[in-house]
């Protein structure tokens, strides 16, 4: 009934896609705790609904991992214009789709050719970590972080009792799409860097990721 009456007066909603993956010393749901708790910082003073993150995508490099889990890219295609034609039938026309996962960013691009199929829905999508304002801001704290590097180390991403090595891991990189042999040369999951900085330095990049998303509900829509 409360979403009934918001409709009465706006048509915006949120839709956080995140992954199920290893993060090395963090959560196997960082990606869905980054993009969903950027969505309800953003969205709140703004009164927009957000939708549960999606927590499953795509990461077939990173099942050998436990607790990793992917989705084939028809599946995750699937049910993202499943939850797109939900809302758009209930009378929604804006969505912003915030992401929290590199690996869902290519595939996703086929919702054009079904978004030119409902010329009444405007759709917006957004990496929230890599846009220039956030990466500005991380380059300034420091030019070398990766996956499951300090970058994505903030403190509701945090496992209790787990300590972090002190020491930085050089950037690694493979072109390997082999899930046993990708981590045997990965290792423990993260592609390197220092694995934390001061929560003084995170919380200005998550700032900078807030206050992105929010000016997108507000005015990215044209």
């Amino acid at each position: 009934m409360q979403i009934e009456d918001y409709l009465s007066r706006d048509d915006r909603i949120v839709l956080p896609i995140g992954s199920t993956e290893q993060h090395a010393y963090l959560s196997l749901g960082t990606d869905c705790i980054l993009a969903e708790r950027v969505c309800l910082e953003a969205a709140e003073p703004l009164g927009v609904p957000v939708l549960p993150v999606l927590p499953y995508g795509l990461t077939p490099r990173f099942v050998s991992y436990p607790g990793t889990i992917s989705l084939r890219i028809e599946s995750f295609l699937g049910v993202v214009t499943d939850v797109l034609e939900s809302v758009a039938g209930q009378g929604f026309r804006r969505v912003l789709i915030v992401n929290g996962h590199g690996g869902n960013t290519g595939p996703i691009q086929g919702l054009a050719h079904w978004g030119a199929r409902h010329p009444e829905l405007r759709i917006r999508y957004h990496d929230w970590w890599d846009s220039q304002r956030v990466m500005d801001v991380v380059h300034s704290v420091d030019p070398e972080g990766s996956h499951a590097s300090w970058m994505e180390n903030f403190p509701w991403t945090r496992l209790p009792g787990v300590e972090l090595p002190a020491e930085a891991k050089p950037l690694t990189s493979t072109r390997t799409l082999d899930p046993v042999e990708f981590r045997e040369i990965m290792g423990d999951g993260s592609f390197g860097g220092a694995y934390q900085h001061a929560d003084e330095d995170m919380l200005l990049v998550w700032q900078a990721g807030v206050e992105e998303v929010r000016d997108l509900l507000q005015s990215g829509w044209d």
